[in-house]
């Protein structure tokens, strides 16, 4: 029996587990889902909620006066948080990587996942973030299930190809450019 468990842990046949909060350290349904988040005491992978603002949240392509805006500009302003934040987060260890959704779902946009090479300087990270402000903001800072980033990735989102586009339940990871 444990064996069989063992073996559906974290995927749709797990009655018990959310998979989704497995695969992607977030769930559409959140504290109102069906199966458990179960949250771990320990990981190399933090996640960063809703901590990216993009400059045409409301809008896209446009910022909050209505105004439209240069899609450079706002590559240029992603890139600007991404060196700061790598920049912080390379004080608490060595990163492996650091990826920042595009998402537009409440569950997902602006999270950031940040995984460490050892668990120890994730925990560093999260002790040393945990009350602090980024841009005004609280920073929420967690451990993630997250360790597979190749599972949590929307794969037609990387081919122009998705259908439910920013409210998709995976991963569309921002790149950059430089």
């Amino acid at each position: 029996m444990a064996e069989h468990l063992a073996s559906i842990f974290g995927i749709e046949k797990d009655r018990v587990n959310c998979p989704f909060y497995f695969k992607i350290g977030a769930c559409r349904h959140g504290d109102r889902c069906s199966r458990l988040h179960t949250r771990p005491s320990i990981s190399p992978t933090l996640l960063l909620s809703n901590m990216y603002q993009r400059p045409d949240m409301i809008t896209p392509g446009v910022d909050p006066q209505g105004q439209a805006l240069d899609p450079r500009k706002i590559q240029e302003h992603f890139e600007e948080f991404y060196e700061d934040l790598f920049e912080e987060l390379s004080k608490y260890g060595e990163i492996e990587s650091l990826n920042i959704c595009d998402n537009l779902a409440d569950h997902m946009v602006g999270n950031v996942y940040v995984q460490f090479r050892d668990e120890e300087h994730a925990a560093n990270a999260l002790q040393n973030l945990t009350g602090r402000f980024y841009a005004g903001r609280p920073i929420i800072v967690d451990f993630s299930p997250v360790t597979d980033f190749r599972e949590a990735t929307c794969r037609q989102y990387e081919e122009n190809t998705c259908n439910p586009g920013g409210y998709c339940n995976f991963m569309h990871l921002k790149k950059i450019s430089r």
